[in-house]
């Protein structure tokens, strides 16, 4: 079979615009369910996306039980509670901080990697913190390429969620992503961008 890669072919434009140019972030989702299968398929796509030494500190808690879900929005923001509340299926976002300790196994022919980092807790958490807010983004373009639509968040008390959720293993929440149909109203007016002269150069 022919790789894409190899191939040198691009997505079509309907494909760009589903993942960038027509896309939208979801603020109220339809009572549509959001399958175990798909959440599961999301994953799979967004782990296979670069990161630094393949370090791939991202963790995915999938909250999708009325239970699971009180208990997070117990920690959403106030204008967060509601969009929270309505998602078919959240995602809590997480970093590992002992994400190198499966360096040996994911750069098999630089194993030590993980001794240099366990003796450097900046290095760790930048790299940590860093390839992690990348994953989130691979993150939600596989939401959005399965044709769910988004609903990223940072506003909810980061703490209070890992206390709640991730009390044993550590992990630090960075990002919470409604997952679902678009429901009533589900889009704000469309900001604007930067023009490409204010924000590319070249050399």
């Amino acid at each position: 079979m022919t790789n894409a890669i190899t191939a040198g072919r691009g997505l079509d434009d309907a494909a760009r615009a589903l993942l960038y140019t027509e896309a939208r972030t979801a603020n109220s989702f339809a009572p549509t369910p959001v399958r175990d299968e798909e959440l599961a398929q999301i994953w799979e796509l967004a782990r296979w996306a670069p990161t630094a030494a393949n370090t791939q500190p991202l963790r995915v808690l999938f909250v999708r039980t009325d239970e699971g879900r009180a208990r997070l929005v117990e920690h959403m923001s106030e204008g967060n509670k509601e969009k929270t509340a309505s998602a078919p299926a959240v995602a809590v976002l997480a970093v590992d901080p002992r994400f190198h300790d499966h360096i040996p196994a994911l750069l098999p022919f630089r194993p030590e990697l993980r001794d240099v980092f366990e003796a450097n807790e900046p290095m760790r958490k930048h790299t940590g913190d860093f390839n992690a807010a990348l994953q989130a983004g691979y993150f939600i373009l596989a939401v959005r390429s399965l044709g769910l639509a988004a609903g990223p968040m940072a506003g909810f008390d980061a703490d209070g969620v890992d206390a709640e959720f991730f009390s044993d293993g550590g992990r630090r929440s960075t990002l919470v992503v409604n997952i679902g149909h678009p429901g009533e109203n589900p889009w704000f007016d469309r900001l604007p961008r930067l023009d490409p002269a204010e924000s590319v150069s070249w050399a």
